[in-house]
């Protein structure tokens, strides 16, 4: 079986003609599962009986189970939680601000990147997501949203994994949620997030896509960053930062750097002359982001006044700088956090079950 939200319209329309359908079918398919968030069959009334069967055997819809829906206190940020097929666990975090309504999709199970500030690093990796995985997230909300008359707006790939590393399913991911006949979400609204894979750099500035770009980078120099993103013993910063900037020049948009401030390790005013120093003479915005804490992860956000402290360095550098205080902490929404602890929720009611030992040693593993 293949995944429908993985499917052009163009595809969809050559398998409808390959049973003998007619090409106007595929059009009222993608308006239920596109403008209606429609993901049962039986609901999609004005298509054939035998059409629908052929397409509940041949296609995958939908891929995701919901979970569970959290709510922030302040109801502006909402953690959903996915069970896949083979019963692993991705999130998606709908954040409301004004008329945006945004969604921060994963690309993968766990994360191979392991930072040592996210919980997401804590899985390990696991496997990617499909394009249709990535995708559905979007279609799902947009139908949890549709008693409310409001539909996402903005799509981020900053949830559970590293985009470039499922580099061609982020791609088609991106084609499709732009696509007028699929989501019809503009490129400018979509913003894709990487902890600095370089060829990965490289081949999306030659994909002619008006996509933003924000690295992940958390600290000012290659000594410290190689300390909490293990990546970066791999991918120099020097490297990265030439990367981006090829990106910027070549694509005429501006870059973001995403800066993780975290107590005691690159939040002393130091740190930011070091950060100014690296970003002189760029084109680019610092979005500081205090951290958010993490269970059984030892870091810890920084007091307020050193965040001030930290802005200030920058403003007299004048560096371009925001403060993204963070949403959700009430609802585990960092990375990875309720994904975790829903695997081992699910693992701790498995072992409780009077099962043979066999299973619980390869539960265990």
């Amino acid at each position: 079986m293949s995944d429908l939200c993985a499917l052009s319209f163009d595809e969809l329309q050559q398998w409808i003609e390959l049973q003998g359908g007619k090409k106007f079918q595929a059009k009222q398919i993608f308006e239920w599962v596109y403008s209606k968030s429609i993901t049962r069959w039986e609901e999609m009334t004005n298509l054939s009986i035998d059409l629908r069967a052929k397409m509940a055997s041949s296609f995958h819809l939908p891929t995701l189970q919901l979970v569970k829906v959290t709510p922030s206190n302040d109801l502006e940020t909402y953690k959903f939680l996915w069970k896949l097929s083979e019963g692993n666990f991705v999130e998606s975090v709908l954040i409301c601000s004004g008329i945006r309504r945004t969604v921060c999709v994963s690309s993968q199970v766990g994360c191979p990147a392991r930072c040592a500030f996210c919980a997401s690093g804590q899985q390990g990796f696991v496997r990617n997501l499909r394009p249709a995985e990535i995708v559905e997230q979007i279609v799902q909300i947009n139908h949890w949203l549709k008693d409310k008359s409001e539909r996402v707006s903005h799509v981020v790939f900053m949830g559970m994994g590293e985009p470039f590393k499922n580099y061609e399913a982020v791609i088609k991911a991106i084609r499709l949620i732009s696509d007028p006949l699929v989501l019809n979400i503009s490129q400018r609204r979509i913003t894709v997030s990487t902890v600095g894979i370089t060829e990965g750099i490289h081949r999306f500035t030659k994909e002619g896509l008006k996509v933003s770009l924000v690295l992940s980078l958390h600290a000012p120099s290659q000594h410290i960053r190689q300390k909490i993103i293990p990546y970066a013993r791999k991918y120099p910063l020097e490297d990265i930062m030439k990367a981006m900037d090829d990106f910027s020049l070549k694509t005429k948009r501006d870059v973001t750097y995403e800066y993780i401030l975290l107590e005691g390790i690159n939040d002393h005013p130091d740190h930011a002359f070091e950060l100014a120093k690296l970003l002189r003479g760029r084109q680019c915005t610092v979005n500081l982001i205090p951290y958010n804490p993490v269970r059984g992860i030892r870091l810890k956000r920084p007091a307020n006044k050193a965040i001030k402290d930290f802005r200030s360095v920058l403003f007299g550098s004048k560096i371009v700088n925001t403060c993204r205080y963070t949403k959700g902490d009430d609802i585990a929404a960092a990375c990875g956090q309720l994904a975790m602890m829903e695997k081992l929720v699910t693992q701790e009611k498995l072992l409780d079950k009077p099962e043979d030992n066999q299973n619980k040693l390869s539960l265990a593993s």
